[in-house]
């Protein structure tokens, strides 16, 4: 299984930015995909959540409200849409393949994390 995480960049803050993860490779039938941030010297921070088969989503209390998490299934790919970004939010973005909802979200271990893609936030 691997990860692609794209769509980092530099951006103003209050402005929005798009992350995609691409999941490609055999798979099991029931999985989630979140998203983790870890910023400079820090651990990696959870984001938000969502359940391949069902759609259920779920975000760490700071990001509710200003981000989504999606996903195309015919496309493999889940979506973290950020808006009204802070400075706060200057970090490295991470994808990784987690046990689904019902087995508490729990990452499947260091093989199915994506490489991160960087967010910086500009004043």
């Amino acid at each position: 299984v691997q990860l692609q995480a794209s769509g980092g960049g530099l951006v103003q803050a209050g402005g929005s930015l798009r992350l995609s993860c691409v999941v490609s490779g055999r798979t099991w039938s029931n999985y989630g995909v979140g998203w983790f941030r870890r910023t400079a010297g820090e651990q990696r921070d959870f984001v938000a959540a969502i359940d391949w088969s069902g759609g259920i989503t779920s975000y760490a209390d700071p990001f509710e409200g200003r981000f989504v998490i999606s996903r195309a299934n015919a496309k493999n790919t889940v979506f973290l849409q950020m808006n009204s970004l802070k400075l706060e939010d200057t970090a490295l973005y991470f994808c990784a393949l987690l046990r689904p909802p019902s087995e508490g979200w729990a990452p499947y271990g260091e093989n199915y994390w994506g490489k991160g893609t960087q967010v910086t936030v500009s004043s």
